[in-house]
Formats: structure tokens, sequence, C-alpha cells
């Protein structure tokens, strides 16, 4: 849902909301610094005014079922003194037992009864499919047994948490909140904060997709007994008989002795002495395992603890311990799930609203009628028929689209379909184009539209008969009936004004200023262009690409070149006014490559020769794009500009920038400024490039502030790319960047291209993110759109959706190819539709999900304060996981944090996102780097932006050498680094190699060629090629690597306890920040308190 636009669920931008106020860090990624900081958090059982104590926390986690969707990782900050604090090893990791867990009836109040342990319950037969499992965190922190009869309120959602004095110790977590309730007793918090919207629901009736393990009384609800006494590992909580239907998981490693079984009547469990013995409950799919030591200061686990909660306990001779990191849900372990349960059979798309593997998945697709998850991947599978179901859950709905993504080899690319002068298929009323869910009738001679329900004439040469199910027989022999993907071949009625479209052109602008003359860029590239024009992209099979190239240098002013056959050296011709540019030469500038090799070669030698003396240090910008559009407009084509641009455009000329670099605006209501250009030039030249047609790739080579927000203004209204060398140097960045270009120019580019996403009756798209530009609100404009470019949509209901039809999304994109032909490329998707808010988080992509909220905060941030869009993202997952607890989750106590098993990973990869450089900048973070990421990750597909948020973290040396798989991830932590060992970080554009102070002096030279650690080069780019093994397969995962991605990650060899490792615990996620961000475990915490406070 677009946040903005829903009223009650999500307070608007610009409203008070608690989130990170500044802490203060003793030392960078979480590290202790000389003197360990005060805890912010309270003590276990300290006073918390107003409220019980109950038992302490078991926290409970599932094994992803098959349906899993994404893995996520967010972190958590934690730490409120009503929270209490988690102890160490109370929980613990692995799948847990199996329960089925049963409803109580809708009216009952939560946990009105004694509690009693939870015994498995024989599967009970109910009319829908079975219910998702949720991970559960079970936080049963000081103060969360409510007891008389008005239960004291949380405070809204508005209030900030934390007393200013709390600060200084929080370490990057979330301060201490003094009071939990700041209401008197009784009263409750306003409304509009407290988001009232939740509690007007009665809890849904239907499959409940996971139940609690333990419960507490509510309010009004009968006190307990007391009794005092530790956690005793092994012991139970007593909760509530709870059953569910069709659940199945497996027990906890090391946790349940096999054949452990809770039999008996309820009651606390007698206390067991050795975590060894039988006597654990039994956990439900989902939860993460019993308690597995004794708690310092807790209340007994079973009914009737202690309820010290209004007066202050001893004093705790303990430091209090943090959650188990092992006890939370791990993104690592839901990848490696998916990949186990999901990897060896191919997807067949026949079947309507199936969820498909995760995108860290690799899998085989079999085209039966819907599109493939490579172009199409959606937030959710099974959408509410409502709006106000919709409204009421939060769960955006959205499509993140990559209309050409690249398949692999064993995959087919979309038949083309030509159905000759008439043209494809389409509806009459809105357009559609035939596809596999349109229904023929009376006979084959009429077709019923899918979308609009129109009665369509079936044309004489397009008819076929029907078999006796009603389908055409002909509909295996055409992909339009049968496949989700296709393309057709466009008529002349598809081509700007009314003519075929000559095939596009390749201009390089090439900056000859002092710097970029000085670093030797310009000697580099033009050597590279040599061999790489060779390398254009080409139609199958044809023997040469049909694309044309020009050639423009320039400074402060442009120097075009006729490189025309006939000539024996190429012309140059000067263009000095750039206040009027115009293209001073038609003839010879755009040539084919194979006719023109030896002039262009020529000139390729000669222009570092030729400005190898120059003093020019300033440049101009958009003129530079100005000339190439113009020249592309006067040979009526569409194309490509590659710009290498040094240096900010300070010369007297259109589009002339200042330098308004200022970090003192940051976290201030002004530093959205910093991300919107600076004049409006930019926009309007960008607007004329896409009516011509002309995408622009920028490779930016700054040494200084150069205004990334501005510059890449055109480039991401183009549909182009934007690359950025700070710094650059021939000898460190050589690879990267001609890695980079390579692939840039040789990549299958679509120009020209309009795409529009049409809907069947009841959700319509109203949002779309990405790399285009838009004149109106339904068709996306792309001058040039490449296999690795996503278009995410957002859709909203117009009206009630059907269970039966389901949801259609039909995405069309209209693209001239590199060898000039227009075409029509369609995917189609069907999804599911539910009248159950159960059915929709059973059948959520959290991987998609985070994908969309990025784009939306990074979105956000152009015209609102960055506070305000980190509190807007915290509020929303909030009200999805609050939706789920009040109307999924069966009953059980406050003090348990409740996941919806297919979104577990929402709070870590949630907490990715708000802790990355854009929302939360560190002191190193350049205005350039924030701006340039914020466009990146706009038209960043899902398998991108996963690994982009959360890093993947591999150990080298724990697997056998000899092993060909790529080893095992471990979870982004500095606590899962082992200083014996060595590890490869990788985020989509950073690779960093970091060596443990103790690594084997054997593998030190293995794979540097040095004899020990202390003489490693830090920093190094480039490993030694050695004839071993381990060198081998470091180096051979390094390649593998990096084709996996799009861009070229360069290396970096970071020691244990160098400075550059600062910049490599910048990535490890799960850990606080330097910049404030907070740990997985705080963020969790502070979740928790979240949905506690708007189910209050």
């Amino acid at each position: 849902m677009n946040v903005n636009q829903s009223a009650p669920p999500v307070p608007p931008f610009g409203q008070p909301q608690p989130v990170y106020q500044g802490y203060h860090q003793s030392s960078y990624g979480g590290q202790p610094g000389s003197t360990a900081p005060t805890t912010p958090y309270g003590a276990y059982n300290g006073p918390v005014p107003g409220y019980q104590q109950t038992s302490p926390p078991g926290v409970s986690r599932a094994p992803p079922s098959s349906e899993a969707p994404p893995a996520s990782t967010a972190q958590a900050p934690c730490g409120q003194a009503a929270y209490g604090q988690f102890g160490q090893g109370d929980v613990q990791n692995g799948p847990s037992s199996t329960v089925q867990m049963q409803r109580f009836p809708g009216s009952q109040p939560f946990g009105s009864v004694p509690l009693t342990p939870v015994v498995s319950q024989p599967t009970v037969l109910q009319p829908y499919g079975p219910p998702p499992t949720s991970a559960q965190v079970t936080a049963q922190l000081a103060g969360m047994q409510i007891s008389g009869a008005v239960a004291p309120a949380l405070p809204p959602v508005g209030l900030g948490y934390g007393s200013p004095a709390s600060l200084a110790s929080a370490s990057g977590s979330f301060p201490n909140p003094g009071l939990y309730g700041s209401y008197p007793q009784g009263q409750a918090p306003p409304l509009s904060q407290a988001q009232g919207h939740l509690g007007a629901q009665p809890p849904q009736r239907s499959a409940p997709p996971q139940a609690s393990t333990f419960t507490s009384p509510a309010s009004g609800g009968p006190r307990m007994p007391s009794m005092t006494g530790p956690f005793l590992p092994g012991q139970g909580f007593g909760g509530p008989s709870l059953s569910q239907p069709n659940h199945v998981s497996s027990p906890p490693p090391q946790a349940l002795p096999p054949g452990t079984q809770m039999t008996g009547p309820p009651g606390p469990p007698p206390p067991m002495h050795s975590s060894q013995q039988p006597g654990y409950q039994l956990q439900q799919n989902g939860s993460f395992g019993p308690a597995r030591g004794p708690q310092p200061n807790y209340g007994s686990p079973y009914p009737g603890a202690p309820t010290f909660g209004s007066q202050p306990g001893p004093p705790q001779p303990l430091p209090p311990k943090r959650l188990d990191p092992d006890a939370i849900p791990s993104p690592i372990q839901v990848i490696e799930d998916d990949r186990n349960n999901r990897g060896s059979e191919p997807f067949v798309t026949g079947v309507r609203g199936q969820v498909p593997p995760l995108v860290t998945t690799n899998f085989l697709v079999k085209d039966q009628g819907n599109a493939s998850p490579r172009y199409i991947r959606c937030t959710s599978y099974n959408i509410p028929c409502t709006s106000d179901m919709a409204k009421q859950a939060q769960v955006p709905l959205a499509a993140v689209i990559k209309p050409l993504a690249r398949l692999p080899p064993e995959e087919v690319s979309p038949y083309v379909v030509d159905h000759g002068e008439s043209g494809p298929l389409r509806c009459n009323r809105c357009k559609a184009y035939m596809c596999p869910f349109m229904q023929f009738i009376e006979g084959g001679r009429r077709f019923q539209c899918c979308f609009c329900s129109c009665i369509n004439d079936v044309p004489p040469q397009y008819f076929q008969h029907l078999d006796h199910t009603g389908k055409r027989v002909d509909a295996y022999d055409r992909p339009e009936l049968s496949l989700g993907s296709y393309e057709f071949l466009a008529t002349v009625d598809y081509c700007k004004n009314n003519k075929f479209p000559s095939p596009p052109a390749f201009i390089f602008m090439i900056d000859v200023s002092y710097n970029a003359i000085r670093s030797g860029l310009v000697r580099l590239l033009c050597e590279e262009l040599k061999s790489l024009l060779d390398f254009l992209p080409r139609e199958g099979g044809t023997e040469e690409s049909a694309i044309r190239v020009g050639f423009v240098t320039y400074n402060k002013v442009l120097h075009f070149y006729n490189v025309k056959s006939s000539l024996a050296q190429p012309q140059m011709m000067v263009v000095s006014d750039v206040a009027d540019m115009f293209v001073p030469l038609l003839d010879g500038f755009l040539v084919n490559v194979s006719e023109s090799r030896a002039v262009i070669t020529s000139l390729l030698d000669q222009i570092p020769e030729m400005f190898a003396d120059t003093r020019e240090t300033e440049t101009v910008f958009a003129p530079v794009i100005q000339a190439g559009m113009e020249a592309l407009k006067a040979a009526e084509c569409a194309g490509k500009l590659f710009l290498f641009h040094t240096s900010l455009p300070i010369a007297e000329a259109p589009g002339k920038l200042k330098n308004r670099d200022d970090r003192k605006l940051i976290n201030t209501d002004k530093e959205k400024t910093l991300f919107q250009p600076q004049t409006g030039a930019y926009q309007t030249l960008a607007k004329e490039c896409v009516a011509q047609g002309c995408c622009v790739d920028l490779f930016l080579f700054p040494n200084q502030y150069v205004d990334v927000a501005t510059l890449s203004v055109v480039p991401q209204l183009t549909g182009g790319s934007v690359y950025k060398y700070a710094c650059f140097q021939v000898e460190n960045d050589q690879e990267r960047f001609l890695s980079d270009l390579r692939r840039d120019v040789q990549k299958v580019v679509g120009f020209d291209a309009v795409m529009r996403v049409r809907t069947s009756t009841g959700i319509r798209a109203v949002d779309f993110f990405g790399a285009f530009y838009m004149s109106n609100t339904t068709d996306v404009e792309l001058a040039g759109l490449d296999g690795d470019k996503t278009v995410t949509v957002e859709f909203k209901h117009d009206d009630r959706l059907n269970e039966e039809s389901g949801a259609l999304l039909q995405c069309a994109l209209l693209y001239t190819s590199c060898a000039g032909q227009r075409r029509l490329r369609i995917h189609n998707l069907a999804l599911n539709c539910c009248t159950q808010l159960a059915d929709l988080y059973r059948n959520c992509e959290t991987d998609t999900l985070i994908n969309y909220m990025a784009k939306f905060a990074y979105r956000g941030v152009l015209n609102s304060p960055v506070k305000t869009v980190r509190d807007t993202l915290i509020t929303q997952c909030a009200q999805i996981l609050a939706c789920y607890r009040k109307n999924c989750a069966s009953p059980s106590s406050a003090g348990q944090l409740i996941l919806p098993e297919c979104m577990k990973l929402l709070p870590v990869y949630l907490n990715c996102v708000l802790k990355s450089d854009v929302l939360q900048p560190g002191a190193e973070v350049t205005t350039d780097d924030r701006a340039y990421v914020r466009q990146l990750v706009t038209s960043m597909d899902v398998a991108e932006t996963n690994v982009f948020f959360y890093p993947r973290l591999l150990p080298l040396t724990k697997s056998p050498i000899e092993s060909a798989t790529e080893p095992p991830a471990v979870r982004a932590s500095e606590e899962r680094l082992s200083n014996g060992d060595i590890y490869l970080l990788e985020n989509g554009l950073n690779l960093f190699l970091w060596v443990g102070a103790s690594v084997q002096q054997g593998v030190v030279q293995s794979l540097f060629n040095v004899s020990s650690f202390s003489q490693i080069t830090s920093g190094l780019s480039v490993l030694p090629v050695l004839d071993n093994p381990l060198s081998k397969k470091v180096r051979g995962l390094i390649d593998s690597l990096r084709a996996q991605r799009s861009r070229y990650m360069k290396l970096i060899v970071v020691k244990q306890e160098d400075k550059l490792e600062m910049l490599f615990k910048h990535f490890l996620v799960e850990d606080k920040s330097l910049s404030g961000g907070a740990s997985y475990v705080d963020f969790l915490c502070h979740m928790h308190k979240e949905i506690r406070q708007l189910l209050s």
C-alpha cells in the first residue's frame, strides 16, 4: 500500500513517530571501546510501574515451509525497561517440533483460561488449506502480564521512546523508555496515533497460521497462584491447550531429544536438571525451540509466576545478557532450506497464484501459461478481495517487473509471433493482447476478454474450432494461447510517424579535460574501444551488428569527428557556441564500424595525443547530451549516448552547476535538497531525450563532489545507467571500469520503449518506481531498457475482487530491437484472491516486499525528511505484523513476538534498509555516494536488493578444497567471524576478502604468496595467480560471484584489526552500525514494542 494514501493505518509523512534518535557509540560495529558502555536496557525485573511480570521468554522459530518466501534480515533496536531483557541462551535455533494448533473462538479473550502446557493434538479437518506457520519470538519481558480489570495503556505510536538521559549510553541501540505507559491507568492513547484501525475488526476465523507457544492471562482473566523459582532447563511454560490444523515441523536440533513428547494431564512439568532429559514442551512450526538455561532473576516458567511488577526488584549482581542471536530467524537458514526444498524441481508456471522459489535458489522455470518469476515477482500471490482488507493488512500489493530479463541457457527465450499485416489480436475495449486467459465462445467465433469482460469477434484468419473443453484445438501451437511470455512483431501502426524505425546508434562522448587526460582514462578508453566495437549487440545469427557509431570529445567546447569510410584521416569540427548546440555534420558522423574501421582506429589513436598537453580543467555537461540527442534526431533513429565525465560542470553553459555539498544538512529538514537536482534544466533535457529515444549511460570518474543527484537525472529518466569510479587510477580501477564498459556496450537493449500494465477489473496500477519517464498516468516511457532494469508497479483496489476468477496482470512492452525491428513483448500473470487474511500472509514474498519498501523509501527522501521516511517504514512493518498477530495467530501472551512464516525475515531485512547509507549515512559516506546508491536501488531487481541489503558472507577454509560448490554462507555478524579463517563478503557492488589474524601460515602462503599474516598487503585488489588448489578455488569463486552480478565487484583484501576493517564491518548488517543503526536483536525488540503498542 502506498503509505501516504491510507489514512487510518499509517501516520502521514511529517507526523512525529518513534525512531532511532542519535545514538552515541563506543566504536565501530558495536564493539565496546576501552570502557564498556552501560547497558541501555533495564534490569530483568526492574521496577516497571503498572505492569505485572510473568514468565521469561522462550523463542520459537520454524523451519521455512516449502512456500516460505524470501529471506530477509533486519536489525533490531531493543532495550525497553518495561520490556525486560532476553537472557543469553534463552532460545534455541533450528526447526521445531510438530504441534498442531487450534484457534479459540473469536469471542474469547486472549488467554482467559488458566495456563496449561501445550500438547500435540490431532489434525482437525477444516475447509481451508494448510495455515502458514509463524516464527515466534517469545519475548516475555519484565512487565508483560496485565492484571486487574483495566490494562494500562501503552503510549501512542507517535511518542518517542526514551528519556534523554538514556541516550548517551545507548551505544547504537534504542534509548531506554523510562516508563512504559505515560497515560493514567485505563486511559487509552489517542486513536489517531495509536492505530485505532486494527482494533476495529474482529479476529478473522480463517485457519490460524500459527499459534503461540505461551500465553499469559489477559485483562479480566483469572489470576495465577504465586510460585517462585528460576527457570530450569527443560521446563515448559504452561499454556492453554492450543492446537492447530495442518501444522508440520521438525524438532529443533540439539534441543529436543528424539521421541521427546509431552504427554499426561496439563500442568507444570516437574523440574528437570539436564537439558537432555525429556520434558520439553512441543513447539509449533515457526518456533525457536525451548529455553536453554536458568535465567537470572526470572520468575517461574509455570503457572503462578510471581508478579513483582509494581515493586522494584533487588539489585542485580549480573548485567543482563542479550537475546541469543541463534534464536531469532536466520536469513541463511531460510535461504538454505528453500534451496534444499525447491532447488531440485523445475518451477512449472501452470498453476495460478503459486509462490515461486526464493531469488537465492537456483531453479529452472517451465512456462505453462504464467510469466516466469524472472520476469515478474509479486509481494503477494494471493491478494485481498476488498480494499478494506488490504488496508487492514497494510501489505503493499506490488509487482517487480523485469521485461527483458536474461534467461539461463537452459530456458527458452520468448517465441516471436508474426500475425502479418493485421498485427496482434487485441480486445476492442481495453486493448489487452491475446493471452492464455481469454475465453473463446460461440464455437470459437468470438472471445471474451479476461480483463474487461468485453465480447470480441475473432477475425476470420484467426478462427479455429474449440475442443470438448471449450479450448481451441490449436491452443498449444500458438505461444499467445499457451505461454505466459511471448513476443509479437509490431506492424507499422505501432511505429513513430507510421514508418518502421532505422537501426539504433551508439555515440561515445569523451571528456578530454585535464583530469581525464592526467588519470590515463582517455588513453585507456580509446585503446579499449578499438576492440570493443567488434562486439556491439546484434540480433541472433547476424554476421555483424546493425548499430552505427559516432564520436565526440569535449571540455568547455565540443569536438565532432567525421569518420566516413572514404576519408584517409578523421576530420574534427569544433562547436564552441555551447549555448545554442547544433550538430555540424550529418554525413560521416554516424557510421558502420566495419566500413569505417581504419578511420575509427586512426581517430582513437590520435585523441590521447591531440589533448595530451591540455590545461583545460573546466567542463560542460548538458550541451554534450543535447548534441548527442540532436545527432540522433538528425539521423532519425533512436540510440544510446555513452558519456565519460570527470568533474562538476562549472563552465559557462546551460546546465552549469555549483558545488552545494553540505554535510551540515544531514538530519535536518533540508536534507532532502541533497537528493534533488539543483536545476530543472536536466529534467527538460531528459524529456526531450525520451521523445527522441535517446538513452544516456553515464560513467563518472570524480576526484571530488560532482553532484551525482543532478548529473544522474538524464540517465535516470531515459532508462540509462550510472557508473561511478571515485578517484580513478588506471592500475587499481582499470579492470572494473573495462569490465563494466564491455558489459554495458554488449548488452541487449530495447530502444524507444513504452510499457503499460493492464489488470483485470478490481485492481489497477497506481504507482511506478524505476528509471523511466511518465508523461501520463499509465504509460512508462523508456528511451532505453536493458535486461538488468526493473519497473516496480504498485496496485490498489478500485472494486471488489472475486475468489473464483482471481486477478490478472498483463505487462506489454513495445520497443525497437538492436536490429531496428519493432516488437511487443507480453508477460501475463494470474494471482489468487482471498477473503481470509491468513491466506494473504501465507503467500507473501518478503524479498519482493523489501525491494518495494526500499524503493518507496528511497523516493520518499526526495520530498520528506529522512527521519520521517524511516518512521513510516517502521510503522508500516509494525502494522503488517500487528494485523497478522491480531487476526491470524492463535491467542497468546502479549510477551511473544509472533511472525508469519513467510515474513519472519521482514524485521531483519527492513533493519538493513533503515541502516543503509541513504537513510542513515555514516560519517565517511559522501553526498554523492548516497545519491548514487539511491538511483541505483531504484531500478534493481529482487535478487540485487536481496544481496545488497543483506550481504553474503562465505567462509573459505571451512569447506573441503576439492569441493566444487560454493561454501555455505554464514550470518552477516562479527561474532560469526573466526580469526583463524578467511571470509569473502559480497553485496553486488563490493567484494571483500577478510583475513583473520590467526590464519594458518600455509593458507597465507597458498593464497598470497607471502610467508606470514603481517606481510599481506592490506587493500590488495588482485590475488596472485598461484598453481595450488586453494588459490584456484578462491579465484574461481570470486570469478563466479562476479559473473552472477550486473556490475563488476572490485576485490579489497582486509586484514583483521586493520584500518580498512571499519569499511568491512559496515556490511556486517546484523550488528550495530557506527552511524547509529541498531543491531538485528535490538531492532526485533523494538519491532515487538511497536506491535504491542498497536495491539493495545
